[in-house]
């Protein structure tokens, strides 16, 4: 019986999805999109299954999501997968994400998809605690990548917002002390353009749009510096459940809004 009502209920769900895209492509689109990957444990969970199964799961949607921003015409997307305070999970689970990430990273190096719409892939975060394998699958997806102009792609991994604002004052500061600059002379033309100009996403414009799904209510540190003005969408549904009405609607909620910037 429920098997027969979900297949009544299929075309009434694609009739509406197609609709609302329609309703939505005519709109503003973000410029940069961030989103925050959240709930593959939990549907792993959910299922019986073991958190890396969660994960594998988690990355089929994040291609999946990434095809949808495309499709909408979205230029910039950060996605965090991994922060920095996910080191303290167990040994055997961050094992099994270094394996996925090396996986991942291959594969995303090679795709089709990524070299047809000229996506440029780029990692931002700590390069800290990764090993050696990790690093060099990482830095070959970027050099695949680097010479496109399609959209950029951020991957957040070692990610995390206060710590890249710790690192940005750093590079300003031993920048300065180079150039010979007294602590008081850098005070004196500290602007926040200039920490801007060191922060990981340098040269690309803030997050107009940040989703995060799981029903968390938080930012637990994204993007903390750049999402001064943006808007925000917590979406009550597991990542590797967000469907692509979840997203529209999210982006008709978007275009819904007037943004001030403070005004």
């Amino acid at each position: 019986m429920l098997r027969r009502l979900l297949s009544l209920t299929r075309p009434l769900y694609w009739f509406y999805e197609r609709r609302l895209q329609r309703e939505v492509k005519g709109g503003p689109m973000p410029r940069h999109l961030g989103l925050i990957l959240d709930g593959n444990r939990r549907y792993a969970k959910a299922l019986g299954l073991s958190p890396t199964k969660g994960h594998e799961f988690g990355v089929h949607k994040a291609y999946e999501v990434l095809e949808w921003c495309l499709e909408m015409g979205i230029r910039t997307v950060t996605v965090w997968v991994f922060s920095t305070d996910n080191f303290r999970r167990s040994p055997e689970e961050v094992e099994e994400l270094m394996r996925l990430f090396v996986r991942e990273a291959e594969r995303m190096a090679e795709d089709h998809r990524i070299h047809r719409h000229q996506v440029q892939v780029r990692v931002i975060g700590r390069r800290e605690g990764f090993s050696e394998e990790v690093l060099r699958a990482l830095e070959r997806l970027e050099e695949s990548t680097r010479h496109h102009r399609g959209m950029v792609l951020n991957i957040a991994m070692g990610y995390g917002g206060r710590e890249e604002i710790v690192d940005a004052v750093k590079r300003l500061l031993l920048e300065a002390e180079e150039k010979g600059l007294t602590p008081g002379q850098v005070a004196a033309a500290l602007t926040p353009e200039e920490i801007a100009q060191r922060l990981y996403t340098a040269g690309l414009p803030d997050p107009d749009f940040i989703i995060r799904t799981s029903g968390e209510i938080r930012l637990s540190g994204f993007l903390l510096w750049q999402s001064a003005y943006s808007e925000f969408y917590f979406a009550d549904v597991l990542w590797p459940e967000f469907r692509k009405i979840d997203f529209l609607r999210a982006l008709r909620s978007y275009q819904a809004r007037e943004r001030r910037f403070g005004r």
